[in-house]
């Protein structure tokens, strides 16, 4: 039983990367068609209480060097956000009431124009050339969308997002990844179908929706979209909490991609999100328990309880802002991100998983 819950709980940190690597090893990176004309972009921005920072954010992507036709979009959920947005060649769409990200995305989806849709969060700004990085891809048929990076400016959040690219990259060349994130992302017009709006989570369900219809979902490292550090750590729970929930709902709703007889993607979803978000930290948290009873008497368990109040030392320290060497910052991320999982899974069971979460005003 104790193999069991070790390899249970080293699946998505250990195990599933492994794979990946084995199975990518000979894989050669595909380089992005070259094309003759660059395709028009839609930009769709959804916003709901960002009156303070969309204007940045027009700034931004009316900065951004691409050379094909271009349509920018802010779908505002109040009017705030829709008053702050208005400006010449800028199209707003706004709500008579919040609506959500899924149900604003469906409408800034009806109203793009051109052939390539990116989506991009009001508070994250282009690198220079994320667009021609994103739009040069789908001169390729076989291309639905197309996943950016996200970086965190002087975050805590580094070695994440790291693992977190090399996830993406491994999987682009085994043929798809799952990992759209909703930060930036492009996504060809044609194969967006209209999100369920009650969706908590909705890069999941719509790089499923590609996956489906038989496209794959490319990642491109050099597309970054760069946001600010989060504000507080009991902002960033509620926010993970909040997408482990979401995720596992989509997962749940949407199971029958969950068997690889039927899914080309079977493989990533056990590994890159349930496993981590929920088997991995159920048998983590059993592993701490075991270790608890028998650490009078079992030199390893003992070790094991003594590296957790370590790296839980280093959360509290880290939480509170006080200095960390590298490898205590990298053991509370750790703790946190098993703790997080443990924290989404509560809130699913409970049914917290809404579409409409308390958001405060930037």
């Amino acid at each position: 039983m104790l193999l069991g819950l070790v390899g249970v709980a080293a699946i998505g940190p250990v195990g599933y990367p492994a794979w990946l690597a084995w199975v990518t090893r000979h894989a050669t990176p595909v380089e992005p068609p070259e094309s003759q004309r660059w395709p028009g972009v839609s930009l769709v921005i959804p916003a709901y209480l960002e009156a303070s920072i969309i204007g940045a954010k027009l700034d931004d992507l009316e900065r951004a060097i691409y050379d094909g036709e271009r349509q920018i979009i802010v779908v505002a959920d109040d009017p705030e956000t829709a008053t702050a947005a208005r400006r010449p060649g800028v199209e707003v769409i706004e709500a008579a009431q919040r609506g959500g990200k899924a149900a604003a995305l469906n409408r800034g989806f009806a109203a793009a124009r051109h052939p390539v849709v990116v989506i991009t969060d009001a508070n994250a700004m282009l690198a220079p050339g994320a667009l021609p990085a994103l739009a040069r891809w789908f001169a390729d048929p076989q291309v639905g969308a197309v996943a950016g990076e996200k970086q965190i400016r002087g975050g805590h959040e580094g070695a994440y997002w790291r693992f977190e690219s090399w996830l993406k990259r491994r999987e682009s060349l085994r043929g798809s990844t799952i990992g759209l994130a909703g930060e930036l992302a492009a996504v060809r017009r044609d194969a967006y179908r209209p999100l369920p709006p009650d969706l908590a989570v909705d890069d999941l369900w719509l790089a499923l929706d590609v996956i489906e219809q038989g496209l794959r979902i490319v990642y491109e490292p050099s597309a970054v979209a760069l946001e600010a550090p989060g504000e507080s750590w009991r902002a960033d729970w509620e926010r993970r909490t909040r997408v482990v929930s979401g995720a596992l709902d989509v997962l749940l709703r949407r199971r029958r991609l969950l068997d690889p007889r039927s899914s080309p993607v079977a493989l990533e979803l056990w590994g890159h999100r349930l496993a981590r978000q929920s088997a991995g930290a159920l048998a983590h948290a059993a592993l701490v328990g075991w270790a608890l009873v028998r650490a009078t008497r079992s030199r390893p368990a003992a070790v094991f309880v003594l590296a957790h109040l370590a790296a839980a030392r280093a959360l509290r320290r880290f939480v509170r802002g006080e200095p960390v060497s590298r490898p205590e910052a990298l053991a509370a991320q750790v703790l946190f991100l098993q703790l997080v999982a443990l924290g989404g899974m509560g809130r699913y069971l409970r049914r917290d998983r809404l579409a409409l979460w308390p958001k405060e005003a930037r």
